[in-house]
């Protein structure tokens, strides 16, 4: 997701692919597609060396998002609410909503570049904020 919360790449995978292993092909494609990618802002779980390397290896800089220590319960996080708030808008349409029923993985990434579609569709369509 870039900073406004829309895909730079989507890539659909088996949920028995760890998220540091999946992420080499979905950062590969995310670089590819927007070149000037410097920063990538990354949860606990992609610091781990494979999310490194994989960041190392595209020229990506990480950064870590996870709460303070000393801290219990939900806190919000910098950052990491755009992709929440992304992954809630993707739960408005049923096609992609929790259950995903299709037996080909580039069906899945069609649907949910589809919805992303929708949703620039509509921001364009409001137009920009008035003065």
């Amino acid at each position: 997701m870039d900073t406004l919360g829309l895909p730079l790449a989507v890539h659909v995978q088996a949920a028995s692919v760890q998220d540091p292993v999946g992420a080499a092909p979905v950062l590969a494609e995310a670089k590819a597609r927007a070149p000037d990618l410097q920063l990538l802002w990354a949860d606990a779980r992609y610091q781990g060396p494979l999310g490194a390397t994989a960041a190392t290896a595209l020229g990506l800089r990480v950064a870590g998002v996870s709460k303070p220590p000393s801290t219990k319960g939900f806190v919000g996080l910098p950052r990491r609410w755009v992709v929440e708030r992304s992954f809630g808008w993707l739960s408005k349409y049923r096609r992609v909503a929790g259950r995903d029923y299709e037996t080909n993985p580039l069906s899945s990434e069609a649907s949910i570049k589809a919805c992303f579609c929708q949703l620039m569709i509509r921001r364009l369509a409001k137009g920009p904020p008035p003065k």
